[in-house]
């Protein structure tokens, strides 16, 4: 590929950082990236979350699965092990990023800077991995498609949304590129900007039920959290208990003597690679 891995690209001048871009565009012309063409081999997408439930908590696999029942929108949410597998045989420009790895519609939303600004942006990361760029926009792309669909918006105006998000990408793109490394860190997408530039669109209906979103996106933060998420017993702050998706330490294992409690935790650690 044309594309400079990223350690040879850190801190190049704009212009020859522009420069090697259009290179790789030559290389893998956008054009390139509007047809999809299944493998032959192509594993029943089924198959493929079978084999990743091996991998899962088997208390949590029912949840998941039951989630991702109810719409189209929701099974491609659960599914990006399946828009990966699929991606991998797809153009790339070689242009590498730390790729988000679920770019989907659901997991961006509205929470509170440092500063206590709210800010728009993805909040979700446990699948974050080194990894062709494209990816990302791709599957963003099809997830506004089919949240369009799903509410039943008309076709050119499914094609409309999916249009503009790429294009907001690369409207974005083109100003960080001319932005320092630290002008990029400290960008962000204020709440207030957004409804400054869309909310003559808003229906007065969708701009009640924005105002709600945001007064409740206030109140997030980390002593919200703690509230919901903990009692106090005996005087101890404890981890509440919502089994199957969040069990505290001591329902792990069968004594609660605080050796094996720990030891348990040291295991589970040892176990996920975390120590």
């Amino acid at each position: 590929m044309a594309a400079a891995t990223k350690a040879s690209t850190n801190n190049l001048p704009v212009a020859e950082r522009v420069a090697r871009g259009k290179a790789a565009r030559a290389d893998v012309p956008r054009s390139s990236h509007a047809e999809f063409a299944p493998a032959p081999d192509r594993p029943d997408p089924l198959e493929l979350l079978e084999r990743q439930a091996q991998t899962r908590v088997p208390e949590l696999v029912p949840i998941r699965y039951g989630r991702m029942l109810v719409s189209p929108f929701t099974f491609y949410r659960g599914a990006a092990m399946i828009m990966a597998h699929d991606l991998q045989n797809t153009p790339r420009s070689g242009l590498n990023a730390q790729c988000c790895g679920d770019a989907h519609l659901s997991n961006f939303g509205v929470f509170a800077s440092p500063e206590r600004r709210l800010v728009f942006d993805v909040n979700d990361f446990d699948e974050t991995l080194p990894g062709p760029f494209e990816w990302d926009v791709k599957r963003l792309g099809v997830s506004m498609l089919i949240a369009a669909r799903d509410n039943g918006f008309r076709p050119k105006d499914q094609a409309r949304v999916v249009l503009e998000t790429v294009a907001g990408y690369r409207e974005a793109m083109a100003q960080f590129a001319g932005m320092t490394s630290l002008e990029v860190w400290y960008s962000r997408l204020d709440i207030e900007r957004v409804l400054r530039g869309y909310g003559s669109q808003f229906t007065r209906k969708m701009r009640q039920r924005a105002d709600h979103s945001l007064a409740k996106a206030r109140t997030r933060d980390s002593m919200s959290a703690f509230s919901k998420l903990t009692r106090s017993v005996d005087g101890q702050v404890r981890i509440v208990d919502q089994s199957p998706l969040i069990v505290p330490i001591d329902r792990l294992v069968a004594s609660q003597d605080r050796d094996a409690v720990s030891g348990a935790l040291q295991q589970l650690l040892q176990d996920y690679g975390l120590e």
